[in-house]
């Protein structure tokens, strides 16, 4: 019987070799030969062997391109794609291996948990569907729930940022729109009591006028009889027959009609009734509205002139709800018109209106403004920015340090080396990209205020799985 020739058997050993890699799941190849060069560049372009530690979890283009893949791949160019492991992917917390305690001992692992975040644990060491290795969780890390450690590479690869806590004053201006209205208490209108007719009429509308300016002229039969019975009373008390009681009911009863002064003292020094009277201004002010005319018949209480005075005027803006408590009476006001928007005004809150606005949920707020140059006309529009708040310093974080949960607020705070802890906080006023901290915090403690979401959701899971510990120990 002939025997087996040397190359049959090696080629039978391979076939064997290949059937039992089969058998197990993989090929087992013989790794590749590297150059002292190419381990140089590898040195320079890889990540440190410290970092390279467990399974590879998935490839990425080696170009640096946003591209992923879970099996072996190349690029279009032939390039192929870079391995990698557990050890360098993005997380927050490291999986060392167990390092011995202060007393020489090893550290005993409690559980492992899922690398990915699920709640799921086991007692033992086991892998992921997808190949990685279950986190340990140690017994000393029991008494640091509330303290999340992240390594310095980390810290620089998800971008976390810190800013101390700082006292300020803290003003914030409350903006809204607006409209300048003329001031209610500054308008005038000219009617007559008796029934009279317009001889002339000397101002047209949008005249300014002066208070005890001519504005036209009235005749009245009635306001005309009652002069007279004025003079009769003043002659009588010349001669001594009436007495000074009789000349002040004839005075009053012009007063009633609406006389002017001037008027009833021309009587007294002229001795004589004019055909028709003078009716001067009331006020000072530009004239809104004119509907007297001249030969026409005016009834008592029409509407003859409408007069306003514009050297202060009304703002009347419109306050959000949220806004509502930091507004106060005789706070400072800066007004813009949009019709002079190089120009500011001042003026203060006069009046927040006791009612709101169902309908836009906003409350009206009355400001009175300083107009002595008349630029501010009635129905402009503007913008209107309230100073709020006092002088006192108060804490103050960026307003991205806060994490707002509806429930509850939370800030993380950076401890050093790595190390942070989340804090729940009770803000108060927000503005300006700042929000005051009533209490939670320090000053000069140092606050995260970029990825802290991040580092916060790893807390919140961090204390469920150490749950999810206590209730395996408890079984």
């Amino acid at each position: 019987m002939n025997r087996p020739s040397k190359t049959f058997l090696i080629g039978l050993a391979i076939i064997a070799s290949g059937a039992a890699g089969l058998i197990a799941g993989r090929f087992l190849w013989p790794a590749p030969m590297r150059t002292p060069e190419s381990s140089t560049t590898t040195s320079r372009t890889q990540p440190s062997q410290s970092a390279a530690t467990g399974p590879v979890i998935y490839s990425r283009d080696p170009d640096g391109r946003p591209a992923y893949s879970l099996t072996p791949k190349k690029t279009p160019a032939g390039k192929a794609y870079l391995p990698v492991h557990a050890g360098e992917d993005v997380s927050f917390e490291d999986a060392p291996p167990a390092a011995p305690t202060a007393s020489g001992e090893p550290k005993r692992i409690r559980f492992y948990r899922n690398p990915m975040g699920l709640p799921d644990t086991s007692p033992t060491p086991k892998k992921d569907p997808m190949g990685m290795d279950y986190i340990p969780v140690y017994e000393e890390d029991t008494g640091q729930e509330s303290t999340v450690r992240v390594s310095l590479d980390k810290l620089q690869r998800t971008g976390v940022r810190s800013e101390p806590v700082e006292r300020r004053t803290f003003n914030i201006p409350v903006r809204a729109a607006g409209t300048i209205q003329f001031d209610e208490r500054r308008i005038s209108i000219v009617s007559l009591r008796f029934e009279g007719f317009i001889e002339s009429v000397d101002v047209a509308t949008g005249d300014h006028v002066r208070k005890g300016q001519t504005l036209m002229r009235i005749y009245g039969p009635s306001l005309s009889n009652t002069a007279a019975e004025y003079l009769t009373v003043l002659n009588a008390h010349r001669d001594g027959v009436l007495s000074s009681e009789r000349i002040k009911g004839a005075k009053q009863r012009l007063e009633n009609l609406g006389m002017p002064e001037s008027a009833i003292a021309a009587i007294a020094r002229t001795r004589q009734i004019p055909h028709s009277i003078a009716w001067p201004a009331p006020q000072d002010g530009h004239v809104l509205e004119r509907a007297a005319s001249s030969g026409m018949r005016a009834a008592p209480g029409d509407m003859l002139f409408r007069i306003a005075d514009h050297s202060v005027v009304w703002v009347l803006a419109d306050i959000p709800e949220r806004d509502v408590s930091l507004i106060a009476p005789q706070q400072q006001v800066s007004v813009r018109a949009r019709a002079f928007p190089d120009r500011t005004f001042t003026g203060q809150v006069a009046l927040i209106y006791p009612h709101m606005n169902m309908e836009t949920r906003t409350v009206r707020v009355r400001i009175e403004l300083p107009n002595p140059d008349g630029l501010l006309r009635g129905d402009m529009y503007a913008d209107v920015e309230i100073a709020s708040g006092s002088s006192a310093l108060v804490l103050t974080v960026p307003e991205s340090a806060v994490i707002d949960t509806g429930k509850r607020q939370v800030v993380i705070l950076d401890k050093g080396e790595g190390r942070f802890e989340p804090r729940e906080v009770k803000s108060g006023r927000r503005g300006e990209g700042l929000v005051e901290i009533k209490n939670g915090v320090s000053e000069n403690d140092r606050v995260v205020t970029t990825a802290n979401f991040l580092i916060d959701a790893e807390s919140n899971l961090k204390a469920a799985l150490q749950g999810l510990g206590q209730a395996e120990d408890r079984k």
